[in-house]
């Protein structure tokens, strides 16, 4: 606006000297519009581009493939900047995709995605500021329809659905890839199965669930009945060694050695060497039999 206002001025400037306008009014319109002129071009010139974004730099439909970076930037006056955010999106999809059994199942996804930089000035000439609707929703939407119609709804139902997700978003990143955008992550975030199906489902898991659990049980059952059978072995063997050894001699020994810890009791040798024992409270009675 600036740039064509002051060459309005000059070029009103130019006609009054053609027409013989005095020169002391002539010549100072001249310079000012000059002047104006170059100071316009220089203001022009300064573009500023918002962080995370790039400009694009369109010369009346000439777009040049090198885009500006954040920032101030010097341009041809004429062209016009056009920002594109690279900054991180996202885009939030709720659908109805078939299942690898021809189930109906509502799913709610979110994909997390950017705009290269350097593809910026490629994707404006070719889709436009308006790639997200045009180019990005329908792939993300054939990529999850494709992943899951190949998958049971058991995966979209369980924790195999994080897997899923990181597949959609493989698949995503091929189709989207050479436009000039770059998939971060892909979410599947709601997941609604028919009720009869999610009936099943659930009660499936719980069948699994109980056997994995009488696997358990069983398994620890026969860890315990192998250790008792262990305990049993090491105590027959303990009978077996200790009875080899309990000959007449040696229980003779052990009874006189606990006889000995009784202090109420009197150990006498005979030429028999068969023992006399006598009771210290039973003295001064005669011995029994006697």
């Amino acid at each position: 606006m600036w740039i064509l206002l002051l060459a309005v001025v000059g070029l009103v400037a130019g006609v009054a000297l053609v027409l013989g306008l005095e020169r002391r009014y002539a010549r100072p319109i001249l310079v000012f519009a000059l002047l104006g002129l170059v100071v316009g071009a220089l203001i022009g010139s300064v573009r500023v581009v918002p962080a995370g974004h790039v400009g694009i730099i369109d010369f009346f439909g000439r777009v040049n493939p090198n885009s500006l970076k954040s920032g101030i930037n010097f341009v041809n006056p004429l062209a016009r900047v056009v920002p594109m955010s690279i900054r991180t999106q996202e885009d939030k999809e709720t659908m109805i995709v078939p299942s690898k059994e021809g189930l109906t199942v509502e799913l709610e996804i979110s994909a997390l995605y950017h705009l290269g930089p350097e593809q910026a000035a490629e994707v404006y000439k070719t889709v436009g500021q308006r790639y997200q609707e045009i180019l990005f929703v329908p792939q993300l939407r054939a990529a999850a329809r494709g992943v899951t119609g190949g998958s049971e709804a058991k995966a979209l139902y369980t924790s195999a659905r994080e897997m899923l997700g990181q597949e959609i978003q493989k698949h995503l990143q091929e189709l989207v890839q050479n436009r000039g955008l770059v998939v971060e992550n892909v979410l599947l975030r709601k997941v609604m199965l028919p009720r009869t199906v999610s009936d099943a489902i659930e009660q499936k898991l719980k069948a699994e669930q109980e056997f994995e659990r009488m696997k358990f049980v069983n398994q620890r059952e026969e860890m315990e009945a192998e250790r008792k059978r262990i305990e049993a072995k090491g105590v027959r063997d303990s009978q077996a060694i200790v009875s080899e050894t309990l000959t007449p001699q040696y229980l003779n020994y052990l009874w006189i050695k606990n006889l000995e810890q009784n202090q109420n009791v009197i150990y006498v040798a005979t030429e028999a060497n068969m023992p006399i024992f006598q009771s210290v409270e039973s003295q001064g009675k005669p011995p029994s039999g006697q």
